[in-house]
């Protein structure tokens, strides 16, 4: 049983791993894309209407990737966790497939009009279409987070006596307390991705003197909603999603800050350490005393309980994996804003263009900020652990009884081999696109 356990688990991490790759990218790119759009409605200069179709077109081939990639998840849910849907599917299924129905049918079929129509609509409604799409990128977000937020903060349901839940208040289901800082965070740190990658892309028209006037304007927009994104991501999203964790799991707070032991006159902040979950210690640990106390109550002196508090059947099952995976993401958050401060301040003083470490710097960094977003799920999902819905569902009670550890190895080799040609294709094409580069345009009288 633990041995098809983890088969199913980690068939399930790497497709969805390799899936969120895209639509981190889309939602937050959309928003962009129609900033882009409604700049050349304002201005009427060209050259925001050619950055408006540069970027759809990438958005257009992470779309299509992001589809082919999610369509595997949906039949894990009857193939390796068959029990799982059986018993919750009254609820999550009504989200998921809201989320398909609506959501992603509005973003799929104005997408088509948003890459082909805009002569025969006109721009003001391509502005619209353009709309169309980002409400549906970003409200298919919202659906997949309330369904995760429910397995988080299991709200509004009823168990029945064959062991199925079902949804007692459909409005409780939407204004879950875990939904909407977790959706928010999730959305802010999809747009940091798109703002590197924008940022970046800029960097290296400019670097590469190549379409620059393209990559001025693609590092201005670029910086700008990426100091504006990271900021949101740390405060006061993540402030609100750390508060969350501490009220709801607080087994998993202790153990994503690796708190063996409580800490009664407050609790310190750890910067570097690595977790010994044998000896149930941190070693060779840097930390600033009293600070995790003031950030989640207020209070220098507050107890935060450690995992000593706690039985160790409900401990995450993976202490060292989520304690590394928060750090990584909290540290990285942390260098982005750094980062997009530093490139603001210089794109104030007019020197950014000219600033090679910097742009050096935005053209390297731009793979992190999917580590972020990857670190960050990792740490919402390993910390429900040892449960698929928390407290009521255990993670092992979920899983298909009758797909053996042999046939889930099977299918996930085909998976890595099948998602690696995949991989490969995409970048294939969009280094096709970034090399061909915008259409030409000569810079208009307005400064970029």
């Amino acid at each position: 049983m633990e041995e098809m356990l983890f088969y199913d688990r980690m068939q399930f991490a790497f497709t969805i791993t390799f899936h969120y790759l895209f639509p981190q990218l889309t939602m937050g790119l959309s928003l962009i894309i129609v900033y882009f759009k409604w700049k050349y409605l304002k201005t009427k200069n060209e050259q925001y209407n050619h950055a408006t179709h540069f970027w759809m077109k990438i958005f257009a081939l992470n779309f299509a990737m992001g589809v082919v990639t999610g369509i595997p998840m949906e039949f894990q849910f009857g193939t390796n966790w068959a029990k799982f849907s059986e018993l919750t599917g009254g609820i999550i299924g009504q989200t998921l497939a809201m989320e398909g129905m609506f959501s992603f049918f509005l973003e799929s079929s104005f997408l088509g009009i948003f890459l082909f129509g805009e002569k025969l609509i006109g721009h003001k409604w391509h502005f619209v279409t353009g709309l169309l799409i980002m409400i549906g990128s970003w409200a298919s977000g919202y659906l997949i987070i309330a369904t995760h937020s429910w397995m988080q903060n299991p709200v509004g349901y009823e168990i029945l006596e064959n062991g199925r839940f079902v949804l007692t208040n459909f409005k409780a289901l939407f204004l879950n307390p875990w939904l909407w800082p977790s959706y928010l965070h999730n959305q802010a740190a999809s747009l940091v991705t798109s703002s590197f990658v924008v940022a970046g892309i800029g960097a290296f028209y400019i670097l590469s003197q190549k379409n620059v006037s393209f990559g001025r304007l693609f590092l201005k927009t670029g910086v700008i909603f990426g100091l504006i994104s990271s900021v949101i991501v740390a405060v006061p999203t993540g402030d609100l999603l750390a508060k969350n964790v501490v009220k709801y799991q607080p087994v998993t707070f202790a153990a994503m800050e690796g708190i063996f032991h409580t800490e009664k006159k407050g609790s310190e902040i750890v910067l570097i350490g690595q977790p010994d979950v044998k000896d149930k210690k941190l070693d060779n640990k840097i930390a600033v005393p009293n600070i995790l106390s003031f950030l989640t109550y207020g209070n220098w002196d507050q107890e935060i309980k450690g995992l000593d508090q706690f039985e160790e059947d409900l401990h995450p099952t993976n202490i060292s994996g989520l304690y590394y995976a928060y750090h990584i993401m909290v540290g990285l958050g942390t260098i982005f804003i750094g980062l997009m401060v530093l490139a603001l301040f210089q794109l104030i003083r007019g020197k950014l263009y000219q600033t090679k470490w910097i742009l050096w710097s935005l053209m390297f960094m731009m793979p992190f900020p999917y580590i972020a977003n990857t670190t960050g799920w990792y740490t919402a999902e390993l910390g429900r652990q040892p449960w698929l819905v928390y407290n009521l569902l255990r993670t092992a009670e979920g899983a298909s009884p009758t797909v053996s550890s042999g046939n889930t190895l099977f299918t996930l080799l085909g998976f890595i081999g099948l998602y690696l040609l995949l991989g490969m294709l995409f970048l294939l094409l969009i280094g096709k696109i970034i090399n061909k580069g915008p259409h030409h345009v000569e810079l208009s009288t307005e400064k970029i």
